[in-house]
């Protein structure tokens, strides 16, 4: 008698399926789910997370979508959006994803991701930086150097054409993205956990290497 039907075999990946580079730092901690390391002298976390289920993201195609999705979530935590961009890691669509948020007394948290979908699993990567020690010189130094050419002006107390989303001036909620964190600035302060989150991601996404199992993984269709 003929088989018509046979179960579908659930091809096994897990955390380890996924390898980024670790930049040589401690790892601190390791379960079935996420490996952690830290580097205590930048203050900052990179994190690999394996999900065994249906990824949460609602897309990984409408990039305008995706901008307003993650608006929203960042300014719930009074935070903001510094970048979201869909890329392509070996051939798979993945989102990317920088984000800002207040610390509880002075300075920013910034968390820089990117997340590997597939239809019944996903990867992230997650990258903490934290401003420790004197905040803001950053931001001082920059909004110094634009008021003095005039692209940024002080109008009744108020500082006009420095802070605004990335790409929707009409947003207004949260803390919005200012002008001292736009890319273009990193090279002058290569320390600063912006700078050092979205150099260290865009490492990884360089660097990153997939298991063959990876490729036989169904891919996200949203």
């Amino acid at each position: 008698m003929f088989k018509f039907f046979s179960k579908k075999k659930k091809i096994k990946v897990n955390l380890h399926s996924v390898i980024i580079p670790d930049q040589g730092w401690e790892k601190v901690s390791e379960d079935h789910h996420a490996i952690r390391w830290v580097n205590p002298q930048q203050s900052a976390l990179i994190v690999l997370h394996y999900f065994d289920k249906e990824p949460d993201l609602p897309t990984a195609k409408d990039l305008a979508y995706l901008k307003k999705f993650y608006r929203n979530i960042a300014a719930t935590s009074n935070g903001g959006t510094i970048e979201t961009d869909i890329v392509q890691i070996h051939d798979i669509p993945c989102v990317k994803t920088i984000i800002k948020v207040p610390q509880q007394e002075t300075g920013m948290i910034y968390i820089a991701s990117i997340t590997i979908p597939f239809e019944n699993c996903s990867y992230v990567v997650k990258i903490q930086a934290n401003e420790i020690g004197i905040t803001g010189m950053r931001d001082a130094v920059i909004l110094n150097n634009l008021i003095e050419t005039g692209e940024v002006t002080i109008e009744e107390e108020t500082i006009a054409n420095w802070f605004e989303d990335p790409y929707d001036p009409d947003f207004k909620q949260g803390t919005l993205m200012n002008k001292s964190e736009l890319e273009k600035y990193d090279h002058e302060f290569p320390e600063h956990p912006l700078s050092v989150a979205r150099s260290l991601l865009q490492s990884i996404a360089a660097e990153i290497q997939f298991k063959p199992e990876i490729k036989e993984l169904p891919s996200f269709k949203k």
